[in-house]
């Protein structure tokens, strides 16, 4: 979020009225039991409703009153503080879901977001590494610790077979196959996919097994595979620190993200001939468009191969 959207948002009155609250309360868990979403995903759905709720305060309206005008004119005030447009397609996206929810339900007879567009957004390329940028991560981690050694093994078998973080912080420990070098992974919308990983990940999960997890697990017993220091399942939020970490002290310097592993796994394979629906199958995308994003990055490296090497670059 922006200074400005920030100040915005600083602006519009604290508490919600009781009847949004309400609504909101009631459509969250309503989401919930219908689609099992993501606690994340929840907690947006909420911020977003709610902050519309709070904008319509300032013009005495409410969830269940406000109209398609209202709607617009809340996009115009998003416009004016600077609030990006993937944010926005995010937030009429739940707002289409809302008051869908509600139309279903009877509680409203018109649908507000019917006509109103989706801003175009554009499609920002996922940040990488080079393969030898990806060689230097995975080299950091120090084997002579426990938490090096856990390290390097959830690194390896990121990059080896392209999870997302939380599909790696969320594997079982009976969910690995290490004689078939491949793990079952459950997805996005509770699907599961198997996936293979190579030599490399192999043996730095075995040493993994082997020396660090009985040490963190102790007497205690864990279904996931991955474990804190205190025997616990691993966090996003902790496992994305430990890459942080290990890119500093590698020097590497450019933006990364939680996925940028999983990048480095998707632009490497297509780079070396994998074919896109393969790439699909082992991302676990649901739709080939969302895999043709990396299709792009290729035709960048192309170009620019073209440009340093060709005469008339």
């Amino acid at each position: 979020m922006s200074k400005s959207s920030s100040s915005a948002v600083a602006l519009l009155p604290k508490e919600l009225a009781e009847a949004d609250a309400n609504q909101i309360m009631l459509f969250i868990d309503y989401l919930w039991a219908q689609d099992g979403l993501s606690t994340h995903t929840l907690d947006s759905y909420r911020t977003d409703l709610s902050l519309f709720a709070r904008w319509l305060l300032t013009i005495s309206s409410s969830l269940l009153a406000a109209d398609s005008a209202d709607i617009q004119r809340f996009l115009a005030f998003r416009s004016e503080h600077h609030y990006s447009s993937r944010s926005t397609a995010r937030l009429l996206s739940c707002l289409r879901r809302f008051y869908a929810y509600l139309l279903e339900s009877g509680i409203i007879t018109q649908e507000p977001t019917a006509r109103i567009e989706s801003p175009k957004l554009s499609n920002p390329l996922p940040h990488s590494l080079s393969e030898e940028e990806v060689e230097l991560l995975l080299s950091m981690p120090d084997l002579d610790e426990l938490i090096g050694i856990r390290d390097k093994a959830m690194l390896e078998l990121m990059y080896a077979s392209g999870l997302r973080v939380s599909e790696l912080v969320s594997l079982e420990f009976n969910g690995i196959d290490l004689i078939q070098g491949a793990i079952r992974v459950t997805g996005k919308g509770s699907k599961e996919r198997l996936v293979p990983f190579g030599e490399q990940a192999g043996a730095a999960i075995e040493r993994y097994l082997k020396f660090a997890r009985n040490q963190y697990i102790g007497h205690q017993t864990c279904e996931y595979l991955f474990i804190s220091k205190q025997g616990k399942k691993m966090t996003r939020q902790t496992f994305w620190h430990r890459i942080k970490f290990y890119a500093k002290l590698a020097g590497i310097s450019r933006h990364l993200s939680p996925h940028t592993l999983r990048h480095a796994f998707a632009t490497h394979l297509l780079a070396h001939g994998a074919d896109l629906r393969s790439l699909q199958m082992l991302l676990g995308h649901s739709d080939l468009s969302t895999t043709q994003i990396y299709t792009h990055i290729e035709k960048e490296r192309l170009k620019l191969i073209h440009q340093t090497h060709h005469p008339r670059g």
